[in-house]
């Protein structure tokens, strides 16, 4: 727990609490998360659930645009509430698509909400919506603002996170960004970058049997089997590029395909996996690597080799001293009694395009939820409620404290 002269300084104390926490209702805050969940959107079809968003932000009489940012399909939301006064602008941004999996609709259980999308992310935009909504009840967001944008394009392989490109480039930026994945503790400061590996090995001719000339021609299987080899060989090497926080640099395999039949010459292999990276690594000579590797085999066993190194998100990291996360701390603490330990961010999202491509510090902190990218999504409706608590004193600690 922060000092109470630290958590006044930043505009965060007990009364500024008991406050928000009294303007934070439950039940429409499930409520909205419901209206969002009950609409599919797996990711490029996020129209109609960007649109209720839309309907829910304008219902309750907040502002919105609706930017294209590069995806006419499904134009984003933004939503702003000031102050009136000059100071720094939180922003709060997620992701309204969802994995491609048969949708399960929303309800309620035993304190539990469950349904496509609860997890990651409807569930946490409802608590963004819900810490506006308790910010401009209270008035206690006495500098500054707030900003709501979500989006479309988040969730691979479906995906390219362009549409949060978009924004990025249109200036929908704040002063810093809370993101509400499902990553309840670490408060993260740095995360691993990486790219998703897709290899298509490939022979002339057709398909034959392995006594009637298979055994003859080039095999596809044999030269996958061989950058399999070459990435185990460059992936202990790699275990020397370790951080005490983020862990290790990588190089993995998580899918390898080939053939129709036991007995038969195949003429394609396909390779799948993962590069991942520390922040420092030169981008471009980890792609070289792979390219140089993929161009060895391909010549040493008479094969075509096509690969795509494709970039989810680079490598990044924030100053744990910046003084967002400062504010952050404060409001943590002052909200749930405790303090967050600083670590890593284990996965990628649109924190790292935040800190790379704006130049603002991003923090990823959401529900303690699980089962994301399953058919089993849920969540604590105490979690969501934390969220939003969290988030609305993050506001006024950031926006309403020493300013810069």
């Amino acid at each position: 727990m922060l000092s109470g002269s630290r958590m006044r300084e930043n505009g965060v104390n007990k009364e500024v609490v008991r406050k928000l926490a009294d303007a934070i209702q439950a039940d429409r805050l499930i409520e909205t998360a419901i209206r969002l969940i009950e609409v599919p959107s797996p990711t490029r079809s996020a129209a109609d659930v960007s649109d209720r968003l839309d309907e829910i932000l304008r219902g309750d009489g907040f502002s919105v645009e609706r930017p294209v940012a590069g995806w006419p399909d499904a134009p984003a939301v933004v939503s702003k509430f000031a102050s009136g006064k000059p100071g720094r602008i939180l922003q709060y941004n997620g992701h309204l698509d969802t994995v491609h999996l048969p949708f399960v609709p929303p309800r309620i259980e035993g304190g539990m909400l469950y349904g496509s999308g609860c997890s990651d992310m409807k569930g946490g935009i409802a608590a963004c919506v819900e810490a506006m909504r308790a910010l401009r009840q209270t008035g206690l967001l006495t500098h500054g603002g707030v900003m709501l944008t979500a989006h479309d394009l988040h969730e691979s392989p479906w995906g390219d996170g362009t549409h949060v490109n978009g924004l990025i480039d249109e200036g929908y930026v704040g002063d810093a960004v809370l993101l509400p994945e499902y990553l309840a503790s670490p408060l993260p400061v740095i995360g691993r970058g990486m790219a998703v590996l897709t290899i298509k090995i490939t022979r002339e001719g057709q398909p034959v049997h392995e006594m009637l000339g298979g055994l003859e021609q080039p095999s596809v299987i044999r030269a996958g089997a061989e950058i399999v080899r070459r990435f185990a060989e460059v992936d202990q090497d790699l275990k020397q590029l370790n951080h005490p926080m983020a862990g290790r640099e990588s190089l993995f395999v998580g899918r390898f395909e080939a053939g129709e039949i036991y007995n038969q010459s195949p003429i394609e292999c396909n390779v799948a996996g993962t590069r991942r990276w520390l922040p420092g690594t030169a981008l471009t000579d980890a792609e070289a690597q792979y390219h140089g590797i993929l161009s060895d085999v391909a010549e040493q066993h008479s094969v075509r080799i096509e690969g795509g190194f494709h970039i989810a998100r680079d490598a990044y990291r924030i100053n744990p001293d910046d003084p967002f996360v400062s504010a952050f701390q404060s409001a943590h603490s002052a909200g749930t009694g405790e303090a967050l330990p600083v670590g890593a961010k284990p996965f990628v999202d649109d924190g790292h395009e935040f800190v790379n491509r704006a130049g603002i510090p991003a923090i990823t902190h959401g529900p303690d939820a699980k089962g994301a990218h399953t058919l089993n999504e849920e969540v604590a409706v105490s979690e969501l409620v934390r969220v939003a608590l969290v988030y609305a004193l993050t506001a006024v600690a950031f926006c309403g404290g020493i300013q810069d």
